[in-house]
This record gives C-alpha cells, structure tokens and sequence, in this order.
C-alpha cells in the first residue's frame, strides 16, 4: 500500500488514503475519495509500511488537484461561507438558539455540512428542510462541543503559544480532574482550564510522570518519620521527591530521591 496522511483544512484533522501506484510529495494537493464523497485535501506526510495497520481500510487518492480543482475549491468555499450566514439568518428566524461556527462543501457538492454549538439540544428539522430546499444537497448539521469550538476556532493558551488542539493534536484525549490532582495543582478553574472553559489539554501530558514520581511519598497532613526526621507534612514537591515537614519548632525538608519506590 501506498498511504499519504491528508488534512483538508488548516485545524482539521489528518486523515489517511492509498494513492495505489501514485506517488506524491508532501504539499502537493489531491482529490480524495471519502464516505461523505469527493473531498480536496493537501498531502502532509507519507506512512511507512511498517507502521500501517492491515486491517485498516483506506479510501483512495482519485489523482493530483489540477487548476480547474483549485479554482472548484475556492468556489466552494465561498459558495460555503454564503450558507453559513444564511443558515444563522435562518435559524434566528426559527427562534433557534444555534451559534453557526463553520460550513463545508464536499467538492463534489454532494453534502453541505455545518458545525455550531448550543447549550442544549436542538430540533432543528425544520432547519435542515429549509437549507436542502435552497442548496439542493445534503444537509448535515453537527452539534460540538466547547472543546471541538476552541480547536475550530484557535487561540492562545495561558502558556503564551498556540492552543494545542489546533496546532499539533490530533484528536483531544479525555481530561479528568484527578490529572490535576495528581501534580499539586491548585483546583482553581481559572488556572486548569483552556480557553474552552474545559481542563487543560497538558494536564494529560506529564500525568504518567507524575504518578510514578509519587510513588512512597506522603500526602499533605500525614505525620511521618524520614530520614530520622519526625514531623507533619506541609509540602510535596512530586517530581524532584522532596517533602517538607513542620517539626514543631522549625520547617525542615527532605530529601528522598535516594529512596526505593
């Protein structure tokens, strides 16, 4: 097999196709064939063979994008932004409470979908009769969620760089609050929550660390003996394994990273 990873926009994700006997240079466009029909994507990368999954049914490259398929794709894109104001000015008409954050046309034009966010469910069948009336195409309306918006969207993070959802995630890992209190974290929503208003997505990335790193160390409170020294724990500093103890008349700090665990 012959399999190239293809984004078909800048924050989407990276999907994969065999372009059979055709070989292609990372950057170079093509025309995809995919469940939802044609679609016009950019090559980004070839998967070596070693690393492919046999049992994985890729979808075929149909061939290089001409000028004629550019020139398709910027139509379809401006056709697509037209709808999306359309299809808010419709659905304020309807008194549906519905944000419109995206539109795409397949290039073949076979399916015109939109994502939006609501903060409960919609019926919006009445929506859908009314846009595949006027677009005589396929209508899908997909509701997501807060972080689904953010990776949409874009932004900066409290760390000063890209949000990492739209800039090398590729798909967004479940993020539990115990992450957080695994690394000390102060539970403060304006400090472990993104732009998304949901947790950070880096909690996620050091958790393994941490969680061996914590391995023989007391918790806050606990009143211990180590290394001779007899007193309650104050502070936990996980990663470098040392604690500080309150021994009545003075604060003294451990040093454990010599210890088994």
């Amino acid at each position: 097999m012959n399999i190239y990873g293809v984004k078909f926009s800048d924050r989407g994700k990276v999907y994969y196709f065999n372009a059979h006997d055709l070989e292609i240079k990372n950057g170079v466009y093509v025309i995809v064939e995919t469940e939802k029909g044609l679609q016009y994507g950019k090559v980004l990368e070839k998967i070596e063979n070693d690393k492919l999954n046999a049992i994985d049914n890729y979808k075929d490259i149909i061939r290089i994008a001409t000028k004629e398929d550019y020139n398709k794709h910027l139509a379809n894109l401006k056709d697509a932004e037209h709808a999306l104001k359309n299809a808010q000015r419709i659905s304020d008409d309807l008194h549906l409470e519905m944000h419109f954050l995206s539109s795409n046309y397949t290039f073949d034009k076979k399916q015109l979908l939109f994502n939006f966010t609501a903060d409960e469910r919609v019926d919006f069948r009445e929506l859908t009769r009314k846009l595949a009336s006027i677009y005589r195409t396929r209508i899908e309306l997909h509701q997501i969620g807060a972080r689904d918006k953010a990776c949409s969207v874009g932004g900066i993070g409290q760390c000063g760089r890209e949000l990492c959802c739209t800039s090398f995630l590729k798909s967004l890992e479940s993020v539990t609050m115990n992450m957080a209190k695994n690394q000390n974290l102060a539970l403060t929503p304006s400090k472990i929550n993104g732009c998304c208003g949901r947790l950070l997505c880096c909690l996620a990335y050091e958790d393994a660390n941490y969680l061996e790193s914590q391995k023989g160390l007391p918790t806050i409170g606990d009143v211990v003996t180590m290394n001779d020294i007899h007193g309650k724990v104050v502070s936990v500093d996980i990663l470098n394994r040392k604690i500080r103890l309150d021994c009545g008349n003075e604060i003294k700090e451990v040093d454990l990273k010599n210890e088994s665990h």
